[in-house]
């Protein structure tokens, strides 16, 4: 159960005072803010001198309201672009982001080069934590060394662990606080300072993982879990759709059963930078140990498919009125990848709007929370005598829409890539409705 955090007793106890937090985007500033208001002095640096100009002003557009509060009031946070003001701190967490090439072959070098900045400023006894996501194998086989190699030090002079980021944006209940955490180290001691350090820093269990493997692999098989079920749900729709079977009802009904089942719910494609990504250094592993792992493959191959088929579910509905996707004026409803937050990355709906262009329909982007992407001023604009709308993100003022909001603009087509309208409210009218899977 979590405990009540008594931050100053638990400074005093400590043999950690200061923390430099590497990177500083959606896992490393949360992270920062979080590790300055427990006691800590915190070094935020990040190699990108145009944020950490913007979040000297203490301005961050990806961060909560509650944090962005509690961010211009932290004296104990420091940001920095100066590899310098990393020198002689007592621990260090880095959280770069870990890509996949177009190839999907998984990118290291932000953590190579997050490894080697460390190394240069570190000291003897200093604890390295690496939180971005990685395969097994990575930390020991490729930051550890550069580690070792920038700081002249040998493994047995610091201690190096791994504890696989955790967040989920937007969420009011699951924050980098409250989420439980696995650490794995190279030995018990390493282990000990690390759980110690997060102990101070988070209200949740901590789980320690027989070696920094077991912990790279967790956060590997959290993914790939929901990959896999996001999969079969979304290969259930295609099929579910061509027999005419509402397959969110049936998820419902198959949600009765009190035990074996755990719901997962089709729609237009998965993003973010886990779940569309870490299969792919998962499957990566398995390839470089002989081992071909054809679930993994299958799974991304059907998510990443999703996108083209909700378009193709548009262009069926444009039929039936008549209309031909080309030249049809399409409202894209949403670019972020998930509700009410705008982070672009891996969004489905990026691949849905290039693949409508690419088919010749006329495209009006809106999308609340990234303004800067949207073309049109509002919804208003966006729906305004379009032929047809495609809902990609389930923000919710596009959950609050209606029927009759549609009507009013001309829209007579929705496809819903979230299912987060009401199917029923639709029938009967002469708005043709489709969903994924429904």
């Amino acid at each position: 159960m979590p405990r009540a955090h008594t931050a100053p007793l638990a400074r005093a106890l400590s043999d950690i005072t200061s923390v430099g937090v590497v990177g500083l985007g959606y896992v490393g500033l949360p992270l920062a803010l979080l590790s300055a208001s427990r006691g800590f002095r915190v070094v935020g640096f990040d190699i990108d001198e145009v944020k950490v100009a913007q979040l000297a002003r203490r301005d961050a557009d990806y961060l909560s309201d509650e944090e962005n509060a509690r961010f211009k009031d932290l004296s104990a946070l420091s940001v920095t672009a100066n590899g310098e003001d990393l020198k002689g701190l007592d621990a260090y967490i880095i959280c770069v982001p870990t890509p996949v090439h177009e190839n999907r072959l998984p990118d290291l070098r932000p953590l190579e080069s997050a490894a080697a900045i460390v190394g240069r400023h570190m000291q003897k006894g200093a604890l390295v934590v690496v939180e971005s996501t990685v395969s097994p194998g990575v930390c020991e086989e490729r930051a550890l060394p550069v580690l070792e190699r920038e700081s002249g030090l040998t493994r047995d002079e610091f201690y190096f662990a791994h504890c696989p980021e955790r967040i989920n944006p937007g969420d009011g209940q699951w924050s980098v606080r409250t989420i439980p955490r696995v650490i794995g180290s190279l030995n018990a001691e390493g282990l000990r300072r690390a759980r110690r350090l997060y102990s101070e820093l988070i209200d949740a269990n901590i789980v320690s993982m027989g070696s920094i493997k077991e912990a790279e692999a967790v956060k590997m098989v959290e993914n790939a879990f929901r990959d896999v079920n996001i999969a079969f749900v979304n290969e259930l729709a295609i099929a579910f759709d061509r027999a005419g079977i509402d397959l969110v009802n049936v998820i419902r009904g198959a949600s009765t059963k009190p035990f074996g089942f755990m719901p997962f719910y089709p729609g237009c494609g998965v993003g973010g930078h886990c779940i569309p990504v870490d299969p792919y250094y998962l499957i990566r592993y398995g390839r470089e140990n002989g081992f071909e792992h054809r679930f993994l493959i299958a799974a991304r191959r059907i998510n990443s498919r999703m996108p083209l088929y909700a378009v193709h579910v548009l262009e069926e509905a444009l039929q039936e009125k008549r209309k031909k996707l080309r030249g049809s004026v399409v409202a894209l409803l949403g670019l972020a990848y998930k509700p009410d937050v705008p982070d672009l990355r891996e969004s489905p709906a990026l691949a849905i709007r290039d693949r409508l262009l690419a088919r010749g329909a006329v495209v009006r982007v809106f999308d609340p929370f990234v303004p800067g992407s949207s073309n049109v001023l509002d919804l208003d604009d966006a729906l305004k005598g379009a032929d047809a709308a495609l809902i990609a993100t389930e923000h919710a003022q596009f959950r609050a829409l209606t029927p009759e909001d549609f009507a009013s603009c001309g829209v007579d087509v929705v496809v819903d890539g979230r299912n987060c309208l009401s199917k029923e409210a639709f029938a009967g009218g002469g708005i043709t409705y489709r969903g994924i899977g429904r």
